[in-house]
């Protein structure tokens, strides 16, 4: 199902989906969200991106079984206190907004699994997420980060991490205890060297391109650098993996099996947290 917004030069639409998959498009007129569809409690997505937007009515509220809202590219200086009534939801979209915070009260959303905040006026890292234990993927670029909070291994469960276009001018030793992460971006940064990122087992993608970095940062062997000198760096790890599979003597045993060389391309993630660094929006 495709997002909302925009179409053309006509009125925004607003794009929704019931239990039975059945879609309904409707026009975003005013600002004003379509009434119509607070007359369908059982919807399970809702699209409203890009519809000009500065407040949601608290009908929102009322959808508990909705799984999926899109609020993006509006004008919302705040999170609406409605979607923290969301019991169900896992997949919420809030970029390109005018946010500089979130209520406690985000901190209900105990289902949730997938946030996207890119793009909004966040300084400090927002405490209520460190009580979301079923988030997998937060998406935080294009903010004034410059500090994580040393609590961020309370998010056991988080597997992509995005903070590119931030304020960091050194690396968060906190993601040194990330220990469950899989993907991290920091591109766009102030980030002048890195620690070595060997102790994280579970990483298999990291992007630092554009930061004042000289060097490629030392990571495990299954890791996918995205960076200046990445290109060289897992060229020369390609070459030192395939001249260990090479056999260390003449007299060695027949049938010995030779470590496996990883692919260069990055494992795929079931998180969808790969195809997500590219800027597309699965739901998991």
């Amino acid at each position: 199902m495709g997002s909302g917004g925009s179409s053309g030069r006509g009125a925004p639409v607003a794009a929704a989906e019931g239990p039975d998959g059945t879609e309904q498009r409707l026009e975003v007129r005013g600002r004003q969200v379509p009434a119509a569809l607070w007359a369908e409690p059982g919807l399970r997505k809702l699209y409203l991106s890009d519809a000009g937007l500065r407040e949601i009515p608290e009908e929102l509220g009322e959808l508990r079984h909705l799984r999926t809202l899109a609020l993006d590219g509006n004008e919302l200086m705040e999170v609406p206190e409605a979607v923290c009534d969301l019991p169900r939801l896992a997949h919420l979209y809030l970029g390109r907004n005018g946010l500089q915070g979130l209520p406690p009260a985000f901190s209900q959303l105990q289902s949730l699994r997938c946030l996207w905040m890119e793009g909004n006026f966040l300084a400090r890292f927002p405490r209520a997420l460190l009580h979301l234990p079923e988030l997998r993927s937060l998406q935080l670029g294009d903010n004034r980060l410059s500090q994580l909070p040393a609590g961020l291994p309370r998010m056991a469960g988080l597997r992509g991490l995005w903070l590119y276009g931030n304020r960091f001018q050194e690396f968060p030793p906190v993601l040194l205890r990330m220990e469950g992460i899989r993907v991290l971006d920091l591109d766009r940064n102030r980030l002048s060297r890195f620690p070595d990122l060997t102790g994280l087992a579970a990483l298999r993608l990291l992007s630092y391109d554009h930061n004042p970095a000289r060097q490629p940062p030392r990571v495990g062997d299954e890791v996918r650098l995205v960076g200046d000198g990445a290109q060289e760096y897992m060229e020369a790890r390609q070459e030192r993996l395939r001249s260990l599979q090479s056999p260390q003597e003449e007299g060695e045993e027949e049938g010995a099996e030779a470590a496996p060389v990883p692919a260069e391309d990055g494992p795929q993630d079931g998180e969808g947290e790969f195809e997500a660094l590219t800027g597309s929006r699965e739901e998991t």
